[in-house]
């Protein structure tokens, strides 16, 4: 099988790259807004789009549903989710106190392989934004915050977890059209992968808070002025 990859977007896609290029371009275009909150997902278009047989596309639309980005609704079909201002503030406030749960789950029992992990991660990130590519860039971020879910051995909070990661990435689409940039800023999980790295754990659950909370208050904006225009359509 070739190992050709194909750029994450809408298009034709070969036979052979069935389910998860199917996936990473779908996601691409949920991330992108080329797909809009809303937007309904008919299989037999989207076998067309892609070139592909209802197998694969039904396959890959069901991983994009456990993963938070379609949602089916019985009588009305499948469609990209559309994440509400109150969703937004309650992934917040949820998402600050699971992280700092995490941590605290974790702290006793980081070791070497945690700290090489939590660095590979935040250098693919830092590549990402290198490259301007959002949709990798929001995908890494994800990977970047997932690592310590994934390492602390709690299996009911990574489940938690793991049933936000969907929402996570619209509200950081959403929170990078809504600073006018690409991907986050670089030096933005400095701070937070040196302290939790660090020896201080008081100091890490501080920079949780304070990360949650940087630029917050601009999305929430960004987020309520998309509402009330579509009130007004």
């Amino acid at each position: 099988m070739s190992t050709v990859e194909t750029k994450p977007g809408m298009g034709v896609l070969a036979r052979r790259t069935f389910r998860e290029q199917i996936v990473e371009a779908l996601r691409g275009s949920i991330i992108s807004g080329e797909l809009a909150p809303g937007t309904p997902i008919v299989e037999s278009d989207m076998a067309r789009t892609f070139g592909v047989s209802r197998g694969p596309l039904r396959e890959a639309l069901g991983d994009l549903i456990k993963e938070g980005l379609l949602v089916t609704i019985p009588y009305t079909g499948t469609h990209v989710v559309d994440l509400s201002l109150d969703e937004v503030n309650e992934i917040f406030s949820l998402r600050t106190e699971l992280e700092i749960f995490a941590f605290r789950q974790l702290w006793e029992k980081r070791d070497a392989a945690y700290f090489e992990e939590l660095n590979r991660r935040h250098d693919r990130l830092l590549a990402s934004i290198a490259e301007g590519d959002d949709e990798s860039s929001i995908v890494d971020e994800l990977a970047l915050h997932s690592h310590v879910y994934e390492a602390c051995g709690h299996s009911l909070l990574l489940g938690v977890w793991n049933g936000m990661r969907g929402k996570l990435q619209l509200y950081w689409a959403a929170h990078h059209r809504a600073h006018g940039r690409r991907g986050p800023l670089p030096e933005g999980h400095a701070r937070y992968v040196a302290l939790a790295q660090g020896t201080d754990l008081d100091l890490m659950i501080s920079e949780i808070r304070d990360h949650m909370v940087r630029g917050f208050s601009r999305t929430e904006a960004f987020l309520r002025e998309r509402d009330q225009l579509k009130q007004g359509q």
